[in-house]
């Protein structure tokens, strides 16, 4: 309870977060695809219009993983990611837990109340509630790239974000990463990665066709990335039992774990 009462702040931050990220996302895919507009005939090409959204999307996980907001919780955005730092001690189980909570809230939330203001739209065939389905080449398949793109995303920050260098532009990576898993795989599955995101759509378009591989994917991609990463970095540097680091990213006292991955290698 005493840790509910302390972290209260940051659960809100988390279902903000995934709430403006599920906003944008509608907004941005209204106004590219929807036939009020003028860019899906001025842009016959469907990949063409997947970048210009791949690149609003990413500019938009940037924004909020580097907002002061985003900062204070981590930006998660993600039941697989904070699953993925639970495994790796980093949050504890009952904040985990309400983030977890906090992001399928806050993004079925954006998406109810986007339906209730503009239905017409976010309800059009073109818009389809922005949901992630898999596509023509089936369930197996689309869960084969959500655990792929999964374990890449989470490895990819774990990577950036334990080097002296790069660190500062873990966030950039990460939009980048969605900007172009959204132009070339989301025919493919619908570019989930993430299953709070998949059920915010579902929750109001009732449009469950393969729910469950958006949470079977990603949480197994980012569980083994997360696996991984410490084998390899307690191979490197050492025992560290815990691995805990508190979800801020300030010292603990765990001091196998304060050496940047790469420190050795680039002096």
């Amino acid at each position: 309870m005493q840790t509910l009462q302390k972290n209260w702040s940051l659960y809100l931050i988390e279902a903000w977060a995934l709430g403006m990220f599920m906003i944008s996302a509608s907004l941005v895919v209204i106004v590219v695809e929807h036939p009020a507009f003028p860019i899906r005939e001025v842009i016959p090409s469907s990949m063409i219009r997947r970048a210009l959204i791949g690149i609003a999307m990413g500019l938009t996980a940037i924004g909020l993983i580097y907002s002061g907001w985003g900062k204070r919780s981590g930006a998660h955005l993600n039941p697989a990611v904070t699953i993925a730092q639970w495994r790796l001690n980093r949050i504890s189980t009952i904040d985990a837990l309400a983030y977890i909570l906090a992001q399928f809230v806050g993004g079925s939330l954006a998406i109810a109340l986007l339906y209730w203001l503009i239905p017409n739209y976010l309800a059009h065939p073109t818009v389809n509630f922005v949901a992630t389905q898999p596509g023509p080449t089936g369930i197996w398949t689309a869960l084969g790239f959500e655990f792929a793109m999964a374990f890449g995303m989470l490895m990819m920050v774990l990577t950036l974000s334990n080097s002296f260098r790069l660190a500062p532009f873990t966030g950039y990576f990460v939009g980048l990463v969605v900007a172009l898993y959204i132009t070339f795989e989301a025919p493919i599955s619908g570019m989930s990665i993430n299953p709070a995101r998949t059920v915010s759509s579902a929750f109001s378009a009732q449009l469950w066709t393969g729910w469950w591989l958006y949470f079977v994917g990603p949480i197994t991609g980012m569980w083994l990335a997360g696996w991984l990463y410490r084998r390899n970095y307690r191979r490197r540097f050492g025992q560290c039992r815990t691995m805990a680091m508190h979800l801020s990213g300030e010292r603990n006292g765990c001091q196998s774990y304060q050496v940047l991955w790469w420190s050795k290698d680039e002096g």
